[in-house]
């Protein structure tokens, strides 16, 4: 039989599910209930029972989840049991900002390779890595084994800069840049838009007051 399709939202709560476990597992928390679980992620309990069950079996009926054994499996779902190269394109703000995050997160994902088209960057170093102009990535793919390229430019260079990340031979793009690019069908693509998100926020905010909901920060 064909295994089902896994919806993307069941991915998302999969992770923010992982996330958790981390912190309990930081905690020296052995055992947590899907009650407790759903809890913390915001959810119901039968939505992490459905969740989970699209990957397997997991936890023991009247006891709950093993915290340790449900964190090794989330990771191996997500391939966190091995190392993932990145190469990252673009090195302003934001470019220096997920480098440094990469090196202080132990998730099994760091930078190897790092490219940029103002030659003012050219030589320069974010923590161990070398910035290299565009023309070399080709070449710097294939020797570091960059798995998954990073796109954090303007918008107009973003299509241009996956196209010569596809032709180095990434597996997949993380793309920064507000634009939308296109890719071959077996290039996997994520796009994380800022101010797409921020539009979405101030949407609900400006709904929920069109309703006459009140809105107040609380204090902590």
């Amino acid at each position: 039989m064909k295994p089902p399709r896994i919806p993307s939202i069941v991915i998302n709560r999969l992770a923010v599910y992982a996330r958790n476990l981390e912190l309990l597992d930081q905690e020296d928390i052995e055992v947590i209930s899907s009650a407790r679980l759903a809890d913390l992620c915001g959810i119901n309990p039968a939505q992490v029972r459905k969740d989970l069950a699209y990957f397997g079996q997991f936890g023991v009926r009247g006891i709950g989840y093993y915290v340790k054994e449900l964190l090794f499996e989330t990771r191996k779902i997500f391939g966190l049991d091995r190392e993932w190269r990145l190469g990252l394109v673009g090195v302003g703000n934001l470019g220096w900002a997920l480098v440094r995050h990469a090196q202080l997160m132990d998730h099994k994902y760091t930078f190897v390779a790092a490219f940029d088209k103002k030659k003012r960057r050219i030589g320069t170093k974010i923590e161990s890595v070398e910035v290299a102009p565009l023309d070399d990535m080709n070449r710097l793919v294939k020797e570091t084994g960059v798995e998954i390229g990073v796109i954090a430019m303007k918008p107009e260079f973003a299509q241009g800069v996956a196209n010569k990340l596809v032709s180095a031979g990434v597996c997949g793009i993380l793309n920064y840049a507000p634009a939308h690019i296109q890719c071959p069908a077996h290039i996997f693509v994520e796009n994380i838009d800022f101010s797409l998100s921020l539009d979405i926020l101030r949407y609900r905010l400006t709904s929920a007051k069109s309703k006459g909901h009140r809105i107040r920060s609380k204090p902590l």
